[in-house]
């Protein structure tokens, strides 16, 4: 067992590559917002939603390479590559077909899907330019998210960062020149996101093609695996990701479905939520690095049969985790006069994002705490199960339904709507803190 220094400072040194991988993809995002809130609210509105889209399935995606992670991380404790290998192929295959159907949705219905977050008209046209071009991002993210995340579990954490980097750069660079036509080219508003997005992807996946080819990568992707799934491996996947995968969708509707409440309050809204939404992402990265680390970390050692080693290493990611969150906290009240100040909005929409960082201060203490434990300690002890029940009884059951009854019947103030649509991760605080106390996530999940 390291002892606690040497264990923060490995603990650090992959969070940081984590961290930056999580800043990256939310700059993505935020330079959306950023170029899209100045050309007008409702293109802002219409990315934002359209956007839900490929966020629900981003999770799912997630859910899978989470379940992933259970598996992989465990066996590269016992250093069992081929089971690894046969992981991946299993694990891309499913991530593959979820993205195939998210495109043909988009591309079959995208009018449909934007009457599900907005009932204005303006906003639904825009919305369907946007995704009628970011749809066919949507396989090429299942690639390299699956494929980057089993080089994580095996603690390759920098190609990722590398990847994201990259992809970063070119989305930003697209986005300046075919959202307001800089120099040749043209002026595409919306669609200029939106091709900005796709190149982004496109250039993720060469950087991915090109690391896999090399020699010194100790996994390889192996067409028979992907093809011919191992049945027994097939089996444990299901077992520890099907239930993260559920937890992962139903999180995700659920944050969708308050998007989509938020939706029918009106465009004031929506824009306002769409920035403090890209606030909450940036004040979180280290967080969600942290509980990406525990799952990694946990199931490495639980893998090498030290359990007692693993109970420990969780008690030190808490307390970082803590430390973390207070800091995002602060950070969140520190950047709320700045954009104020920076977003091209109406008065009403500037009050309602005054409001939402005020809530989002103290929210995102909750959910980094939360996150470290379910996404992070439980699942890389293979406690898969707890978390799907846990999101479903606070979101599902509480404030998702209390929301929108404070908004739609009750016809609360946006401010009081908003407090109770977020209130699920104060919900979730002590029932985290008594499975961790439980200890029934200290298992070896491998063959």
């Amino acid at each position: 067992m390291l002892s606690k220094k040497d264990f923060y400072k490995m603990v650090i040194s992959m969070v940081i590559p984590i961290a930056l991988q999580n800043l990256i993809n939310v700059g993505v995002q935020a330079a959306d917002v950023l170029m899209l809130g100045k050309v007008s609210e409702t293109v802002l509105s219409a990315s934002s939603l359209g956007g839900q889209i490929s966020y629900i399935m981003t999770l799912i995606f997630f859910g899978i390479t989470s379940g992933t992670t259970v598996l992989t991380a465990q066996y590269w404790g016992k250093q069992d590559l081929d089971a690894i290998e046969r992981i991946l192929g299993i694990a891309l295959k499913i991530a593959v077909i979820v993205g195939c159907l998210f495109m043909a949705a988009a591309i079959v219905m995208p009018e449909l899907l934007m009457k599900i977050y907005t009932s204005e008209p303006d906003v639904i046209t825009e919305g369907v330019k946007y995704l009628r071009i970011v749809c066919f991002a949507y396989v090429l993210m299942a690639v390299s998210m699956v494929y980057l995340n089993v080089l994580k579990s095996m603690e390759r954490v920098v190609i990722a960062t590398i990847c994201y980097g990259a992809s970063f750069i070119t989305n930003v660079i697209i986005n300046a020149f075919l959202i307001f036509g800089i120099g040749p080219f043209p002026q595409m508003g919306i669609r200029g996101a939106a091709v900005g997005t796709l190149c982004a992807r496109i250039v993720e996946v060469l950087i991915i093609c090109v690391y896999a080819g090399n020699k010194s990568v100790p996994i390889r992707f192996r067409g028979k695996y992907f093809l011919h799934m191992d049945k027994v491996l097939l089996k444990d996947f299901l077992i520890f990701s099907l239930p993260v995968v559920l937890n992962e969708l139903m999180w995700g509707l659920g944050t969708s479905m308050n998007t989509a409440v938020m939706g029918h309050l009106g465009k004031a809204v929506v824009a306002a939520n769409s920035v403090a939404q890209v606030i909450r992402q940036l004040v979180t990265v280290v967080g969600f690095g942290i509980a990406s680390v525990a799952a990694i970390v946990i199931g490495k050692t639980i893998g090498q049969g030290e359990i007692k080693a693993a109970e420990v290493y969780g008690k030190y990611l808490m307390r970082m985790t803590v430390l973390v969150s207070l800091i995002g906290a602060g950070l969140v009240l520190a950047m709320r006069p700045l954009m104020l100040a920076q977003m091209e909005m109406t008065a009403q929409a500037k009050g309602y994002l005054s409001m939402m960082m005020f809530v989002m201060s103290y929210f995102v203490i909750c959910q980094m705490y939360n996150s470290t434990m379910v996404v992070g300690i439980f699942r890389g002890g293979g406690d898969t199960r707890f978390g799907l029940i846990l999101d479903v009884s606070t979101m599902w059951c509480c404030s998702i339904v209390f929301g929108a009854l404070a908004a739609f019947v009750w016809k609360l103030p946006v401010t009081i709507v908003y407090m109770i649509l977020l209130g699920d991760e104060i919900i979730k605080i002590p029932m985290t803190t008594w499975r961790y106390k439980q200890k029934k996530w200290l298992r070896d999940v491998t063959r």
